[in-house]
């Protein structure tokens, strides 16, 4: 199945986000791409939330930020996350970051979250409602 699932947020770059040079401070696309990750999850019934609801969490283990152009204060960002499906017991992301007023590809990512339950071990095979709601996604036609 190749269906995508692709969340579309707005950004707008506070003051305190810039560096002294008027341009946003790297480290806080981290944020832009958690902002696409809670849209993507409100807007698909996969909140950080309802992962929690069924006893497991899904801790960030690997992020790569490829940075093009610069943004600045008073810019707003739009970050478009696509969930990559995978049949290992993660979740996955890719995020394409534009800038608002002329379109401009400013960043790419991606993220990798695992599957832990509550004591914090990581679960070797997806958790039954992940499957469930692959399935309400028309992202798998059967649960294995």
């Amino acid at each position: 199945m190749s269906k995508k699932l692709i969340d579309i947020t707005e950004v707008k770059v506070r003051f305190g986000e810039v560096d002294s040079m008027s341009i946003v401070w790297h480290g806080n696309y981290v944020k832009y791409l958690e902002e696409g990750r809670e849209s993507f999850g409100q807007r698909f019934g996969i909140s950080y939330l309802e992962i929690y609801a069924n006893d497991v969490m899904a801790p960030i283990v690997n992020m790569n930020i490829d940075y093009k152009k610069q943004v600045a204060y008073g810019d707003s960002v739009i970050v478009e996350t696509e969930y990559i499906n995978t049949e290992a017991a993660k979740i996955q992301f890719k995020y394409r970051l534009f800038r608002k007023s002329d379109g401009e590809l400013v960043a790419t990512a991606t993220t990798t979250q695992v599957f832990i339950n509550l004591e914090r071990e990581m679960l070797l095979y997806p958790p039954v409602f992940a499957l469930d709601w692959k399935k309400r996604m028309g992202l798998i036609k059967e649960i294995r």
